[in-house]
C-alpha cells in the first residue's frame, strides 16, 4: 500500500505523525493509498521553509519568476491525461469532467504568467511642485491553500500560480479525501527546479488547517469548502491577522422562461444539475420554470431518465458516484425529508445497479418536483445529483426566489428576451450570472465571484482578483533637493 509523503523544501519527507488515513475509490472502495493524518509538526516545518525562501524569492525579478510558470504549464499539459485519469479514481467524477477540470487549471497558470503587467503599479508627476508619488505592489509572505475533495487539480490552481508570480512563497494543503491527485502535479513541481522552500504540500486535516490559521508566518489563506467551514476559516484566520479568502457552499437557481429554446435549455440544465454528480459549488440544485412548465419539465425527466450513472472512466457514462458512503447517506435522508415535507419524487435515484460496482456510493439522478418554498429543501445545499423542481408565475417572484435565499454563488436565466435577461442579471443578487449558459464558471481572466453565505472575504479567486490578494501596496511620496548647480 502506497503511503504518501509530504512535499517540503523541495524534497519528499515523510510525515512526523503515525497516523494514516485510507484515500478511497468512491466507486469501488478500494483503498488507493494512505494519506497522512498530518499534524502541527509537519506544517509548521513546512512553514518555516517557505519563510525562509521568501526572502530571495520576492527579489527574483517578475520575469525570472514567471519561467518555471511556463515550464510548468507544459508539463501539466503533457500529465494532463494521466492526472485527469488520478481525479476520476479518487474523485468519482467522469474522465471527460476530469480532463475539463486541468483545462481549467491550465488556464490559470497561463493567466498568471501575465504577472509582469499585472503588478505595475501607478504614477502621478508633481503632485506638488518637485513632489512625485506612485502606488507598488509587493507580496505578502507565506501563503497558503487549503482545498476541496470536488475538484483536486482545479482549486489550487485559483491560487498557487499568482501567489508565487507575485513573489509569495506558498503551501497546498489537499483535501485529505483526494490527496493522489496533488501528488501528481508536485512529481511535476519537483521537476522545475524551484529554489528550495518556493512550493510546499502538506497532508493532514482540522489540526494541519489550525495550524496555517494561526501560525504568524503565514500572512494570507486560500479556503474552498462548505459555508460552515468556511466562515470558521474566515473567522479564525482573520482573528490572527491574516487575508482571507473563503468560497462557501450554494444553492444555485436556474431560471427558465415559457421563452426559452427547448431542446437545448433541457440539455444544459440536466448537465447542470448532474454533473460530477452536483458535487460542485455552480452545480444547479434548483430549476424554477416560470409560466407554462410541461414542456421543458418533460423534456428534463426524458434527458435525465436517459442519464447513465457508473464508473467514470468507463465508455457511455455520464455521471459517477459521490464521494463517501457518509455523503451517500446524508443525500439519501435529504430527499427522504423532501418528501415529508410535501415534495412529490418524480424520479428516485437511490440505491442504482451499477454491474461490478455495487460497493460503490452511486446515486442515479433525481427529481423532487413541488418543493416547498419554505421548507429544509428549498435551502439545504445538498451537494448531490438531486434537482429541486418549482414552478412560478413570473419572473418577479423567481428573482424573489433567488434573492430571499442564504447564498449567492450563482444564478442562471434561459430566455430568448433580452428585456428579461437585462433584467435578471441586474437584479438577481449573485456573484456569478448565467444567460442560456448552465454553469457560469468565470474564465481564468475573472474572479470567481461569490456573494452572502457562499463568500467570506473581499478578493476572490483568479484574475485581478488573485493579483490584489496575494500583493500588499505601498504608496510612495518623493521629492529630490538639487545638492549643486548644474553646469553646461
Amino acid at each position: 500500500m502506497q503511503r504518501l509523503n509530504n512535499y517540503i523544501n523541495g524534497t519528499w519527507v515523510k510525515s512526523q505523525g503515525s497516523d494514516y488515513l485510507n484515500v478511497d475509490n468512491p466507486a469501488t472502495m478500494e483503498v488507493l493509498a494512505e494519506v497522512p493524518n498530518g499534524g502541527k509538526e509537519d506544517v509548521v516545518v513546512a512553514i518555516e521553509a517557505a519563510s525562509k525562501a521568501f526572502p530571495a524569492w520576492r527579489n527574483t525579478p517578475a520575469h525570472q519568476r514567471i519561467q518555471y510558470l511556463f515550464k510548468l504549464k507544459m508539463l501539466l499539459e503533457e500529465a494532463r491525461e494521466d492526472i485527469a485519469k488520478t481525479i476520476t479514481l479518487e474523485c468519482g467524477k467522469t474522465y471527460g469532467e476530469s480532463q475539463g477540470e486541468m483545462q481549467r487549471a491550465i488556464e490559470n497558470v497561463e493567466m498568471a504568467c501575465g504577472i509582469p503587467a499585472l503588478l505595475q503599479g501607478q504614477f502621478s508627476e508633481d503632485i506638488a511642485k518637485g513632489i512625485d508619488e506612485f502606488m507598488i505592489r509587493q507580496p505578502l509572505g507565506v501563503c497558503a491553500c487549503i482545498a476541496p475533495f470536488n475538484f483536486p487539480g482545479m482549486i489550487p490552481f485559483w491560487f498557487l500560480p499568482y501567489a508565487i508570480a507575485c513573489g509569495n512563497t506558498f503551501i497546498v494543503k489537499p483535501s485529505e479525501k483526494v490527496p493522489l491527485t496533488m501528488q501528481k502535479v508536485f512529481e511535476l513541481i519537483d521537476q522545475l527546479d524551484l529554489p528550495n522552500g518556493v512550493i510546499n504540500m502538506v497532508h493532514g486535516a482540522k489540526e494541519s488547517v489550525d495550524t496555517l490559521l494561526e501560525h504568524p508566518e503565514v500572512k494570507a489563506i486560500s479556503f474552498v469548502g462548505s459555508t460552515a467551514i468556511a466562515r470558521y476559516v474566515y473567522a479564525k484566520a482573520a482573528q490572527h491577522g491574516k487575508r482571507v479568502q473563503a468560497q462557501g457552499g450554494a444553492k444555485n437557481p436556474i431560471i427558465v422562461l415559457p421563452d426559452a429554446e427547448l431542446d437545448t435549455t433541457a440539455q444544459i440544465v440536466a448537465d447542470s444539475v448532474y454533473g460530477c454528480a452536483g458535487q460542485r459549488c455552480l452545480a444547479a440544485s434548483m430549476v424554477v420554470t416560470v409560466g407554462e412548465h410541461r414542456p421543458i419539465t418533460e423534456k428534463i425527466l426524458e434527458l435525465t431518465e436517459s442519464r447513465v450513472t457508473g464508473f467514470g472512466l468507463a465508455e457511455g457514462v455520464a455521471m459517477g458516484p459521490v464521494i463517501t458512503p457518509e455523503s451517500k447517506d446524508r443525500i439519501h435522508a435529504l430527499i427522504e425529508e423532501g418528501v415529508t415535507e410535501g415534495a412529490k419524487l418524480v424520479l428516485d435515484g437511490r440505491n442504482p445497479k451499477v454491474s461490478g460496482y455495487e460497493k460503490g456510493n452511486f446515486i442515479a439522478p433525481t427529481i423532487l418536483e413541488d418543493v416547498p418554498l419554505g421548507g429544509k429543501i428549498a435551502s439545504t445545499e445538498i451537494f448531490g445529483p438531486v434537482m429541486s423542481l418549482i414552478h412560478l408565475d413570473s419572473i418577479e417572484e423567481a428573482i424573489e426566489l433567488v434573492n430571499s435565499g442564504n447564498y449567492g454563488n450563482m444564478a442562471c436565466l434561459f430566455t430568448s428576451s433580452g428585456s428579461a435577461a437585462r433584467q435578471f442579471r441586474h437584479d438577481a443578487w449573485a456573484g456569478n450570472i448565467g444567460i442560456n449558459i448552465g454553469v457560469a464558471a468565470p474564465m481564468a481572466e475573472f474572479p470567481f465571484s461569490g456573494w452572502k453565505d457562499s463568500f467570506f472575504g473581499d478578493l476572490h479567486g483568479q484574475g485581478r482578483h488573485a493579483v490584489e490578494f496575494f500583493t500588499q501596496t505601498k504608496v510612495v511620496v518623493e521629492r529630490w533637493f538639487k545638492t549643486w548647480e548644474r553646469k553646461f
